[in-house]
């Protein structure tokens, strides 16, 4: 009997460049959460998990290098979606639009934290392994 066991799929070449992450990640942040901000009116599991798979994303196919692109990028991405949507939704009302920016960001904070907190933890991480130990004595 053989038996086949199933292999991850191999990227070609060296992987995305900090441009790459940024764009991509922007993208799938803007899409995915300016659906959920049209279909739900405001922002929920959908924004938060699509912010947690792109931070994942951006670390496991970015070059070596990109990891700080890769972590700043989701939470800017999304903020920047936010203000966009509300401020064609509700025009520019400034108490208004801060109240729901505010909230739009407060409801995705959990998720917000936990991917930053992964996010630094690898980039300290990368460069705590990148540096050389010190000589003793």
């Amino acid at each position: 009997m053989s038996t086949t066991t199933q292999s991850k799929p191999k990227i070609s070449g060296p992987g995305l460049k900090k441009e790459g992450v940024v764009v991509l990640q922007t993208l799938f942040i803007a899409l995915f959460a300016g659906l959920e901000l049209l279909i739900r009116s405001g922002a929920g599991i959908v924004s938060g998990l699509i912010i947690c798979a792109v931070l994942f994303g951006g670390i496991r196919f970015g070059r070596p290098g990109t990891t700080y692109v890769s972590v700043v990028t989701p939470p800017l991405a999304f903020a920047g979606t936010a203000l966009l949507y509300l401020i064609l939704s509700v025009g520019f009302k400034p108490a208004r639009l801060g109240i729901d920016f505010i909230a739009s960001l407060a409801s995705i904070a959990p998720y917000l934290l936990v991917s930053a907190l992964y996010g630094w933890f690898v980039f300290f991480n990368e460069k705590a392994k990148a540096r050389k130990p010190k000589p003793r004595g």
